[in-house]
């Protein structure tokens, strides 16, 4: 009963948006016109760069197995909705899925993928730990659901020319973040740029320094901590780097800090960097308040993961395919065709580096990484906390108020 509501959610979601019926019986028909006597593996992949490295780096893969690999991209909240909607048929449409890592433990509880550790995968210890443990169910000790497909983790993004005019050097801490935003506000540009919309976007920046304060969403008992001390002073904290700064979405942070209208932002690599070009300088999120306080680990992970469908009627032959696309030869391969890696192998091997020197920051980053809560019902629970938060930054609502009514609105969410 408890999968079936969850099913039922997505189509009511879905209802009016995209008629998914007639979607999946053209994506049948198109991997069944694909080929008449070769077995056709369907995989539903986030569009863009993801899309485009399977395409690149299939045809050997088809070439051994005397097989057919049908790509097929979509947006990361359609992907998610067909992934699921199709999850409820005795014989998928597709027999792999990408994933957002924090959709994993969604995705997991509601019998979406298939047990690889039950099917015989072995783990690989050449991925990231961190990267793996994603993948895994419970997070990070259970069986192994899916494989990091590619590497992700937040970083932080600024101007050097920027830095070098308020006589700034990159800054260590966030308290450092702060001094130095407000020297280059005074100097009549912005300092540091938050992404402050509701919902995802302004959670995604906050936790960083949330998790510098020692704060969470959750303790280890899955109490709702929101309105912890630490809470309170990182939010004020937030707060002061956008008096100090502005308030921007995704594409106008990254030209801001690239043209040198801001000096300072938290962003993902894609937003920034494109192939070895950066349009900003990059270093790891600060990982503690001041000078003299206790380091914690603050850059966000975010990585792509990749799994079998429960209902794929060709799971062997995926799971060989899930670890040929995640193979460490592919993935040195993929790096010119816009991947990022997620294997130690090829996050240190040095040709590769010498070409991509931010990989070396990313692999930094990423092994000391923190995972956003692992609950199936983090998408309603970021939602919550991230109009109350948005409440607090651009509607005037006090850091008290808003943390009260976020901890109420998360722990309803969790009695569900």
């Amino acid at each position: 009963m408890k999968r079936e509501r969850w099913v039922k959610g997505f189509a009511i979601i879905a209802a009016g948006i995209v008629c998914f019926s007639a979607c999946s019986k053209k994506d049948e028909e198109k991997a069944e016109a694909a080929s008449a006597e070769k077995i056709v593996l369907t995989v539903a992949a986030r569009g863009g760069t993801h899309t485009d490295v399977i395409q690149a780096m299939k045809g050997e893969f088809e070439q051994k197995h005397n097989c057919t690999v049908n790509v097929l991209g979509f947006g990361a909240d359609d992907l998610k909705q067909r992934a699921a909607l199709d999850s409820i048929n005795s014989k998928g449409v597709y027999d792999l899925v990408m994933i957002d890592d924090p959709v994993m433990p969604e995705f997991t509880e509601n019998g979406v993928l298939q047990n690889l550790t039950a099917m015989g995968y072995k783990d690989d210890k050449d991925f990231v730990e961190k990267s793996a443990a994603l993948g895994k169910s419970p997070y990070a000790k259970g069986d192994t659901y899916a494989l990091p497909f590619t590497g992700n983790v937040q970083l932080f993004f600024y101007n050097e020319s920027v830095l070098k005019e308020s006589d700034s050097a990159l800054p260590a801490s966030w308290e450092d973040v702060l001094k130095t935003a407000k020297k280059i506000k005074s100097a009549g540009k912005a300092g540091y740029v938050i992404r402050g919309q509701q919902g995802n976007p302004i959670v995604s920046d906050f936790l960083p320094v949330l998790w510098a304060y020692g704060g969470n969403v959750f303790d280890e008992n899955w109490n709702v901590i929101v309105d912890s001390p630490e809470a309170k002073k990182a939010l004020k904290m937030y707060c002061d780097l956008f008096a100090a700064g502005a308030n921007y979405e995704k594409n106008d942070i990254v030209a801001s800090v690239a043209n040198g209208n801001a000096g300072m932002a938290l962003g993902w690599p894609s937003w920034f960097i494109s192939s070895a070009n950066a349009q900003a300088a990059y270093a790891a999120v600060p990982d503690r308040v001041s000078d003299s306080s206790a380091q914690n680990a603050t850059g966000m992970i975010g990585n792509w993961m990749m799994g079998i469908t429960a209902n794929s009627t060709h799971k062997e032959l995926a799971l060989k395919l899930l670890t040929y696309l995640t193979g460490a030869e592919v993935q040195k391969a993929a790096v010119d065709k816009g991947g990022v890696p997620t294997r130690t192998s090829v996050f240190t091997d040095s040709v590769i580096t010498a070409k991509y020197p931010y990989f070396s920051v990313i692999y930094e980053g990423t092994k000391n990484s923190v995972v956003r809560p692992r609950t199936p019902k983090w998408s309603a629970v970021e939602n919550a906390f991230g109009i109350e938060l948005s409440n607090v930054v651009s509607a005037g609502k006090s850091i008290d108020s808003g943390l009260a009514d976020a901890k109420k609105a998360i722990e309803e969410i969790m009695k569900k």
